[in-house]
C-alpha cells in the first residue's frame, strides 16, 4: 500500500492532527513508586505502544528541602534504559513557587530529548501558563532541543476555568487536566467535600459545569481533556464507573491514576466500543482503497469528515490496547 495514502497524511492536510495519547496518566512521586510504575508500564504494554503514561511529580512528590535532588533523580530516570517508551512527563511547581524555573532547567537541560511533556499546575490566568511556556521555549533554544515539548495544564482554580479556552489555545498545550480537589477547595466551603468523590463530583452543579467547560475548551481547540483522580484505590468498580462516566457523559478522553490498581480499570473504561472499532477498521480500508474520495459504505455516504472521526477512534483503540483487525493493523499501524 502506498504510504502517501496513509490517513495521517491525507486527512489532516493543512491542519494539526488531534493528539493521540494514552487513556491513562499515572502519577508517581518517589523513586520507588516511579520504578514500580515503569515496571508495570513494560508488563502491560508488551510490544505495543505504552498503555499508559507516567507523570513524575516534582510538586507533591519531592521531600521538603530536597526539591533539586528530586528533580535530578527524575531527569536521571528519564534518561535510563528503564524508560523504554519515553512516555514519562514531569509536573513542576506552579508559577508562584520560587523553585519552578530551576526544576524546569534541570529537566530540559538534562533530559529535554526524552521528557514526554511538562505539567503546569495551579495557574490563575492564561498569562501564568504563557510565562512558563515562554521559559520552556527559552530553555529549549539554549540547550539545543529542536523538538517541541508538549505542555499539560491543570485547571484547578476559578480563574483558570474562566480562561480555559484561552489556555487551550496557547502554544504547545496538549491537554487540559481537571484538578478536582484543589478546585473544590478554592471555593471556600461553598462546594461540599462530597463533591470531591462520586457521585457528588458528577452531580454538583458547579463541579459538573467545570468538567463540561474544560472538556469543551480542550476539544474545541483540538487538544485532549483529562479527567481528575478517583480517591478510591481499593474498589476497582468505582474507578471503572468514574472513568466510564467521564468519557461518556462529559467527553473526557484521558484520566489520572494515583495507584497501580486504578490503571487497568481506567484504560478499559476509556476504550471505544468494540463494534465501532470493527466498523472503523473496515470503513477506513475501503476509504483508503478509494484514495480517500467519497464512498458508499453499507448504504451510507462517507467522506473525509467521517473518515477523520473513525481514524481518531481507531487510534484511540490502538492506544488503549484493543485488538485491531489484522488488515487494518498492517495498513495503518
Amino acid at each position: 500500500m502506498n504510504n502517501s495514502l496513509h490517513p495521517s497524511k491525507i486527512l489532516y492536510a493543512g491542519s494539526r492532527p488531534f493528539p493521540q495519547l494514552a487513556a491513562c496518566e499515572h502519577f508517581a512521586g518517589s523513586e520507588k513508586m516511579l520504578n514500580k510504575a515503569l515496571q508495570i508500564q513494560t508488563e502491560l504494554s508488551g510490544n505495543g505502544p505504552a498503555l499508559f503514561d507516567i507523570t513524575a511529580d516534582c510538586e507533591d512528590g519531592a521531600p521538603a528541602g530536597k526539591e533539586l535532588e528530586h528533580a535530578n533523580m527524575i531527569a536521571g530516570m528519564l534518561l535510563s534504559d528503564e524508560n523504554r517508551f519515553s512516555r514519562i512527563g514531569v509536573r513542576i511547581h506552579d508559577v508562584r513557587h520560587p523553585i519552578w524555573r530551576v526544576e524546569l532547567e534541570i529537566i530540559v537541560s538534562r533530559a529535554g530529548q526524552r521528557v514526554a511533556y511538562i505539567v503546569l499546575p495551579k495557574p490563575e490566568f492564561a498569562d501564568d501558563v504563557l510565562e512558563q511556556i515562554t521559559v520552556l521555549d527559552e530553555l529549549r533554544k539554549r540547550h539545543g532541543i529542536a523538538r517541541e515539548i508538549p505542555v499539560h495544564v491543570l485547571i484547578e482554580t476559578p480563574g483558570a476555568l474562566h480562561q480555559a479556552w484561552e489556555i487551550a489555545g496557547l502554544p504547545h498545550v496538549e491537554t487540559l487536566d481537571f484538578g478536582l480537589m484543589d478546585f473544590v477547595s478554592a471555593h471556600h466551603g461553598a462546594i461540599p467535600a462530597t463533591a470531591m468523590r462520586s457521585p457528588g463530583q458528577f452531580s454538583h452543579t458547579l463541579v459538573a459545569r467545570a468538567k463540561c467547560e474544560i472538556a469543551a475548551a480542550a476539544l474545541g481547540n483540538g487538544i485532549v481533556p483529562s479527567h481528575n483522580v478517583t480517591t478510591e484505590i481499593r474498589d476497582a468498580a468505582t474507578v471503572r464507573e468514574d472513568a466510564r462516566r467521564a468519557r461518556l457523559e462529559f467527553g473526557f478522553l484521558r484520566m489520572w491514576s494515583i495507584h497501580p490498581n486504578q490503571i487497568l480499570p481506567i484504560v478499559e473504561s476509556m476504550r471505544p466500543d468494540f463494534t465501532e472499532v470493527s466498523e472503523a477498521a473496515n470503513l477506513l480500508i475501503a476509504a483508503q482503497d478509494a484514495a480517500w474520495g467519497p464512498i458508499q459504505y453499507e448504504g451510507k455516504l462517507h467522506d473525509r469528515a467521517s473518515y477523520r472521526y473513525f481514524w481518531e477512534l481507531l487510534q484511540r483503540a490502538h492506544s488503549t490496547g484493543m485488538n485491531i483487525p489484522d488488515e487494518a493493523r498492517l495498513r495503518f499501524f
